[in-house]
């Protein structure tokens, strides 16, 4: 039987999931949460994409770790995801157009990635950008060694006193609680988000919701009633069908 979804490494980045054949293929990068590069769920949403035509890149951000530990997220490097993006685009089977996915952390980056590219001019930003469950503000480090569940003593969802993001060289503008300013970006913008959330509470998609349209912009926003961080099946359905309507309209026309 043939494989109806094929690896292919994208060279000096790591291993994409896409259609057999030559392609061209629609293309979104992935983005993973605080659960790092190792725990295999961006690759996973990545065969999702894959398996309906599009060729989807799980790239790691997240610093360190191994199959037993997240690693952290702390002054990560936003100009080598933009990098990435680029070397993505270029790929020889992608069709140059390039969507972003993330969740969670992963919505954070792809918020605060696209909105410095737009502010700073930066060429081959994305197609389209698609955040489950994202904060509407720059959130501080985060370090799986130290992670304890809620309620532990020592508890907390990231270390404000430590900088998760880098940009040009410097972290020292992308301080925690600072505003996510993707009102700058023009192109289309996919949010969704449970309501009963015990992450990320959903009133930051809300303002998010709400911080756009004062812009002028009109994003294309789900909420999923009593769902938390991650939808349960129904749900989840209902959420991959919305979001690969929304790149299937944006990248693959």
């Amino acid at each position: 039987m043939p494989l109806k979804i094929v690896r292919r490494l994208l060279p000096e980045w790591g291993t994409t999931y896409g259609p057999p054949g030559d392609g061209p293929f629609p293309t979104v990068m992935i983005l993973h949460g605080s659960e790092g590069a190792w725990s295999g769920w961006s690759h996973r949403n990545a065969v999702l994409l894959a398996a309906h035509g599009f060729l989807a890149f799980p790239f790691g951000y997240s610093q360190g770790g191994n199959v037993w530990n997240a690693g952290s997220i702390h002054e990560v490097s936003l100009d080598r995801s933009a990098a990435a993006l680029e070397a993505l685009r270029g790929f020889d089977i992608s069709s140059g157009r390039v969507g972003l996915y993330g969740v969670s952390r992963g919505a954070e980056h792809a918020l605060l990635l696209t909105s410095l590219m737009a502010r700073d001019g930066v060429p081959g930003i994305a197609d389209a950008v698609a955040a489950h469950s994202p904060p509407d503000c720059i959130c501080g480090a985060f370090d799986g060694r130290t992670f304890r569940d809620v309620g532990d003593p020592g508890w907390q969802a990231w270390d404000g006193a430590q900088r998760a993001w880098n940009w040009r060289g410097s972290s020292e503008v992308l301080l925690p609680t600072q505003p996510i300013e993707i009102e700058r970006y023009t192109g289309p913008l996919f949010l969704s988000h449970g309501t009963a959330d015990s992450v990320w509470s959903v009133a930051m998609t809300r303002r998010l919701e709400a911080r756009l349209q004062a812009h002028g912009r009109s994003p294309e926003v789900h909420y999923y009633e009593g769902e938390d961080h991650i939808p349960r099946s129904e749900a989840e359905n209902t959420h991959h069908t919305r979001l690969l309507d929304f790149f299937d309209r944006h990248l693959a026309g």
